[in-house]
């Protein structure tokens, strides 16, 4: 979906593990990583399309994460003019929605190979803070704010005890 100022729809998903580190994937053949993220299709609310991405980009399935943070609203990034010109695209960035999830199954449950296109070739857990100082010049802003946003949140996925 593409709102009247040219911004795609779109979820980004922060899964964090019991140590309060985040799941960091790698995109397929590049040496980009981010967090998983996906567009929101017409028919979908922000939490299917929440799950869907999930199952698609790291093979988690609902009943593998809860839901313990969401940005209040919609957060947005411009894509960089020469992306555009390579892309010829439709949309001139992404607003979106981002969840802070607990993970609650074992760390084989993630399987980048869900699907018969995958994104990701490789993933790994990094501190909360980390993807900050990796993440492409453009989308630092918007990772800064719903991480900030977010944070209050992560003492819930982190076990006690």
């Amino acid at each position: 979906m593409i709102d009247n100022d040219g911004y795609r729809s779109n979820v980004c998903i922060i899964v964090a593990n019991p140590l309060g580190q985040v799941l960091w994937a790698r995109r397929i053949g590049e040496y980009a990583w981010q967090f998983p993220q996906g567009g929101i299709k017409h028919h979908e609310s922000p939490e299917e399309a929440l799950f869907r991405e999930l199952r698609e980009e790291t093979g988690l399935q609902a009943d593998n994460v809860e839901i313990v943070g969401c940005t209040r609203g919609w957060l947005r990034y411009r894509l960089p003019k020469q992306m555009l010109r390579q892309r010829k695209s439709s949309f001139v960035g992404q607003r979106q929605k981002w969840f802070l999830l607990k993970m609650l199954a074992r760390d084989d449950a993630v399987s980048l190979d869900a699907t018969n296109t995958p994104e990701f070739d490789a993933w790994q857990w990094v501190s909360y803070w980390y993807p900050l100082g990796q993440i492409v010049a453009f989308k630092q802003d918007v990772y800064r704010r719903a991480m900030k946003e977010l944070v209050p949140s992560l003492p819930r996925c982190i076990a006690s005890g």
